[in-house]
C-alpha cells in the first residue's frame, strides 16, 4: 500500500477531467452508419439514429410481408426497451439487484467511435447518466427512479406460446431489411440464427516460459439493437450466449466479475470498466490477449484473474482467510506506478476528518459523491511489464481487504491516516521509520500483504529466491520464517483480529494460539527483532 496521498491527487482531477468531456452526438452519412467503428477508450461517439427492427410495428409488417396470406394479430409487446435515471447508487444498485443488464448508451444509435463509456449531453456532469435496459413487457417498475419507455418491442424467443408454424428467425431478417438494416445481417446459415460462443483467453508469460490460460468468471455482454444477452466466461474461460442471432452482433468484456467484485471507475460512469471487441459474426468470436494487446484491455485481464484466483483462493475452507466483500471495487490507473487499499467504498477514508479539504480542493461541487468516486483498491499499472507484475501486486492488496474484513473500519482509518501522515511527514517514504505512533499498524499489514504476495509468486512460479517488502523497515520475513516451517497462511490471519496493533502484539497473539509452534514464533521474531 504505496504513494497513497499521490493517489488522491492525481486520480481525482482525471476523474473530473473525464467528467467533461465532450458529449455531443456524430452525425455521420449513411455509408459509414455499419462500418467496423475504430476502438478507442474514452467516450464513445455515437451517429445516427437507427430504426430498431425489434419494435412490433416492425416485425408486425415484416410478418405481414411473409406471411401475407395469414391473418396474425398477436404479435404484442414481449419486452419494453426503456431508460432509467438513477439519482444515487442505492437506486442504481436496486436496479441491478433486480437483475437488469444496464448500459450507459443507447443500443438503436450507430457507433461511430468505440469507447469504454457514454455519458448523455442532457445529464449534468457528475450526475449518474441515463441506464438503458431491456425488460420483460409486464415489468414493475420501482417507485421513485425516473424512467421513460422508449419502444414496445417483439422478440420471438421470450413468446413461450409463438406459433410454430412460423419461421420467425426469417421475420426477424425481413424486419432488418424493411427497416434498412439488411447491412448488419449474416450469411444466412441452416435454420437462420446463431448462439454466439468463443473463448477469451490471456498469455501469462512468466508461468512455465509463457503460457495459454483462461479469463475467468468475465461477463461478455452481445447486442443487435434490443437484443441484448450476457454470459460469463467458465474455467476454461468459454462462453455461450443463450440467445440466437441473425444479423452482425456487438460483443464487449464488462469486468464486473461473477464473484462479485467489479474492476473501474465507479457508478457515475460505470459499473465496471468495458473493453469493447468490436462486432462479429454471430457464430462468436474468441480472443487471445498478449502483452502486444490493448494495453488496458491486457491489464483489466490480469487483474480480474488474479482477483477471481484470490476470491477463489479464500473460498476455500482449508484457507483460513476472510474472503474480500463481493461488492468490492478496484481500480487500475496506468498513470500511477504505486498501489494502496484505502477501502473507501467500504466506508473508510471519507470519515477521515484531516482529508475533508483536500478532497473538497479537487472535488468543489462533486465532493456530495465522493461514495461513488472512490473505490476500495487502487492499482497502479504505469510500470507494469509483465503477468506476474500485475498479478501479485493484486494479490498483495486483495490481502489487505481480508485484513480490513477482520479489523473494520475504526482500525482501517488508523492506518490510513498513518500512511498519509508518514508520507506528508517523511519527505515521500509511504511507510515512515517505524517510530511513530501507529506504526504498529503499518507493521501487521504490510508484513502480511508483502507475505502473501511472495507467497503466490512462490507457489505459482515455481520461484524460491522471490520475496517481497524484506527492504522495510517491517520484516515480512518473520512469516515467511514461520511459513517454511509448516504454519499456514490462516494461522497468521487469525491472530491479526482488531487487538493486533503492533508486531508484538501479533506475536503474542501467535503464541497463545498456537503454543505447538512457540519454538519456531520464538526464533521467527527474535531472528528479525
Amino acid at each position: 500500500m504505496k504513494n497513497f496521498i499521490f493517489c488522491i491527487r492525481t486520480v481525482l482531477p482525471v476523474v473530473l477531467a473525464l467528467c467533461s468531456c465532450d458529449r455531443g452526438l456524430v452525425h455521420e452519412g449513411a455509408d459509414t452508419l455499419y462500418a467496423d467503428p475504430p476502438l478507442e477508450h474514452g467516450m464513445m461517439a455515437l451517429g445516427e439514429k437507427l430504426d430498431d427492427p425489434y419494435t412490433v410495428e416492425n416485425m408486425t409488417r415484416a410478418y405481414q410481408s411473409l406471411y401475407p396470406t395469414k391473418a396474425r394479430t398477436d404479435i404484442i409487446a414481449s419486452d419494453l426497451y426503456v431508460r432509467f435515471l438513477p439519482y444515487t447508487q442505492a437506486q442504481y444498485d436496486y436496479l441491478e439487484s433486480l437483475g437488469l443488464e444496464l448500459l450507459d448508451h443507447p443500443v438503436d444509435y450507430s457507433i461511430v467511435r468505440e469507447g469504454d463509456w457514454y455519458h448523455d449531453p442532457e445529464v449534468p456532469e457528475g450526475d449518474i447518466t441515463w441506464q438503458y435496459a431491456v425488460v420483460p413487457a409486464d415489468f414493475r417498475f420501482p417507485g421513485g427512479i425516473v424512467h421513460e419507455i422508449l419502444d414496445e418491442c417483439y422478440i420471438a424467443e421470450h413468446v413461450p406460446t409463438r406459433a410454430a408454424d412460423v419461421d420467425w428467425a426469417a421475420v426477424e431478417r425481413e424486419a432488418f431489411r424493411l427497416t434498412g438494416n439488411a447491412a448488419l445481417l449474416h450469411p444466412e446459415t441452416r435454420g437462420g440464427t446463431n448462439c454466439p460462443s468463443g473463448r477469451i483467453t490471456i498469455i501469462d508469460d512468466l508461468l512455465d516460459g509463457g503460457t495459454q490460460i483462461p479469463v475467468t468468471g468475465v461477463k461478455v455482454a452481445v447486442n443487435s439493437f434490443v437484443k441484448v444477452s450476457t454470459a460469463y466466461t467458465d474455467e476454461q474461460g468459454r462462453y455461450s450466449i443463450p440467445r440466437s442471432y441473425s444479423g452482425k452482433v456487438r460483443y464487449r468484456l464488462v469486468f464486473k466479475n461473477k464473484k462479485g467484485f467489479g474492476i473501474g471507475l465507479n457508478l457515475l460512469l460505470l459499473p465496471g470498466s468495458v473493453s469493447t471487441l468490436g462486432t462479429g459474426k454471430p457464430e462468436g468470436k474468441s480472443e487471445l490477449i498478449t502483452n502486444k494487446s490493448d494495453r488496458k484491455l491486457w491489464t483489466r485481464c490480469i487483474a480480474n484473474n488474479a482477483a477471481y484466483d484470490y476470491y477463489n483462493w479464500c473460498d476455500d475452507e482449508d484457507s483460513g482467510v476472510t474472503t474480500p466483500s463481493k461488492t468490492l471495487r478496484l481500480w487500475l490507473m496506468d498513470i500511477l506506478s504505486d498501489s494502496c487499499a484505502p477501502m473507501a467504498r467500504q466506508g473508510t477514508v471519507i470519515s477521515i476528518p484531516v482529508l475533508d479539504d483536500l478532497l473538497r480542493e479537487h472535488l468543489g461541487e462533486y465532493a456530495g459523491l465522493l461514495n461513488i468516486f472512490f473505490p476500495d483498491i487502487i492499482i497502479g499499472t504505469k510500470d507494469a511489464q509483465g503477468y506476474a507484475q500485475v498479478y501479485s501486486v493484486v494479490w498483495h492488496e486483495l490481502a489487505h481487504a481480508s485484513h480490513y474484513e477482520k479489523v473494520g473500519n475504526d482500525y482501517w482509518n488508523r492506518y490510513i491516516l498513518f500512511i498519509l501522515t508518514s508520507f506528508i511527514t517523511s519527505g515521500g517514504t509511504t511507510y515512515g521509520s517505524g517510530h511513530e505512533e501507529d506504526a504498529g499498524l503499518c507493521a501487521v499489514g504490510e508484513m502480511w500483504a508483502y507475505y502473501m504476495q511472495t507467497l503466490l509468486v512462490n507457489t505459482r512460479y515455481g520461484i524460491t529466491n522471490y520475496t517481497a517488502g524484506t527492504g522495510y523497515w517491517f520484516h515480512p520475513q518473520i512469516l515467511l520464517y514461520m511459513s517454511e516451517r509448516g504454519m499456514k497462511p490462516g494461522q497468521f490471519f487469525k491472530a491479526m483480529d482488531a487487538s493486533a496493533e503492533s508486531v508484538e502484539d501479533l506475536r503474542s497473539s501467535l503464541l497463545d494460539l498456537y503454543p505447538e509452534y512457540k519454538t519456531v514464533i520464538r526464533q521467527a521474531f527474535e531472528r528479525y527483532e
